[in-house]
Parts: structure tokens; C-alpha cells; sequence
């Protein structure tokens, strides 16, 4: 009896340092998955191949970093994603592009995310451009950006610096459906680490 006894009591006591050992490990896993999604958030993946995936910029801004396997320039991307998307394309978001090389300032791009119309004016040089109208902050003005492969628009430095020093940023192109607006948030973009990558610092808007 008192040897029953005893057995029972090992398998009871057994019974519970198995539900301690598996509590804990349970307690581990709640808290890797409650930090994984942390961490993802600070990431984003690069659609691009050669280039490490992004992390915030400050904002809603994020920086994606490549180096040129060739000549080992490093290169620097930033990305700010619109807050909305356009008619035609219900699942891509337009964004705007900062690209530096070499810590140097390289070019700007805005994609709408659309498919854009032909070009609606010449550039100085005769290169095809589509009008747009910007909003930085309270001002507004239009700008000729050129037209490459009907995908998206080099915007213009000055715009650019304008941007990265803004609260708030709207760009007008027109559409297949009439004027589209893609609308940004560019408040928070550590400008210290722009300065540090492109040698870009922000502008005031223009009132012109």
C-alpha cells in the first residue's frame, strides 16, 4: 500500500513539473509571438534583388540599402508610401522615391501605382513630361516632371527638398477617370540621416 502510495505520489509530482515545463514554454511563445510582429513592423521587405529589406526612416518613411556588386557604390533608397490609393488601382499604393549613391543626392521618382497617360508638354530639351500640380504645406505650384516609360515622373530637386521638410504633401496628375491625387505624409523623416546618406536638406515651399 504505502508503496502505491509512494508510485502515485512520483507520477502526481511527475504530472506536475511536465505542466511547469510546458507552462513555460508556453509563456516563451506568447512572447515571441507578441515580439515578432514588433519587429516586422520596423521592416520592410525589398521588392528589389541585391537590396536588404527597409527599415523606418522615421514616419512613415523607410530606408532600404544595396550595394553595386561592380563598382561597390552603396546605395541609399527612400520610400514614402501615399496614404491613399487611385482609381485604377485598388491594391498598389503611390509612393515617391529618394534614391543617393555614395552619400550623395542621385534623384527622386513619383509613382502613382497607375498605368500614366501620354505626355502632356516638352521639356526644356524636348524630353516628354506630364504637368502636375503639388501641394507642400499650404502652397502650391506645377511642375513639369519627365515622362520615363509611362511608369512614373522624376520630380525635380527642388520639390524634393521641399517634400522631405513637409507635413504635408499632395501630388495632382491626371487620369484615365479625370485628376487623381495621391496624398502623403512626410512629417517625422529624420532629416540628420538624410543629410548623413544624400546631402539633402529641406527647403521652405516656394510661394510662386
Amino acid at each position: 500500500m504505502k508503496v502505491l502510495q509512494l508510485f502515485r505520489g512520483r507520477v502526481y509530482k511527475g504530472k506536475l513539473g511536465s505542466l511547469a515545463v510546458m507552462a513555460f514554454f508556453a509563456g516563451i511563445a506568447v512572447i515571441c509571438a507578441a515580439t515578432l510582429p514588433a519587429i516586422a513592423q520596423n521592416r520592410s521587405m525589398s521588392p528589389y534583388q541585391g537590396e536588404r529589406d527597409g527599415e523606418s526612416a522615421g514616419g512613415k518613411w523607410v530606408v532600404f540599402r544595396s550595394e553595386d556588386k561592380m563598382t561597390a557604390a552603396k546605395n541609399v533608397r527612400f520610400e514614402l508610401q501615399a496614404d491613399n490609393y487611385l482609381s485604377t488601382s485598388p491594391a498598389y499604393k503611390p509612393r515617391v522615391e529618394l534614391s543617393c549613391t555614395n552619400r550623395k543626392y542621385t534623384d527622386a521618382d513619383f509613382n502613382p501605382g497607375i498605368p500614366l497617360g501620354p505626355p502632356n508638354r516638352p521639356g526644356f530639351w524636348g524630353q516628354p513630361q506630364i504637368e502636375v500640380m503639388v501641394r507642400v504645406n499650404d502652397t502650391h505650384h506645377y511642375h513639369g516632371w519627365n515622362w520615363v516609360r509611362g511608369r512614373f515622373l522624376s520630380m525635380d530637386k527642388g520639390t524634393t527638398r521641399e517634400l522631405i521638410g513637409a507635413q504635408v504633401f499632395k501630388v495632382q496628375i491626371p487620369g484615365p477617370r479625370g485628376p487623381e491625387i495621391a496624398e502623403f505624409s512626410p512629417a517625422g523623416l529624420n532629416l540628420a540621416q538624410v543629410k548623413q546618406e544624400c546631402d539633402l536638406t529641406p527647403k521652405k515651399p516656394s510661394k510662386d
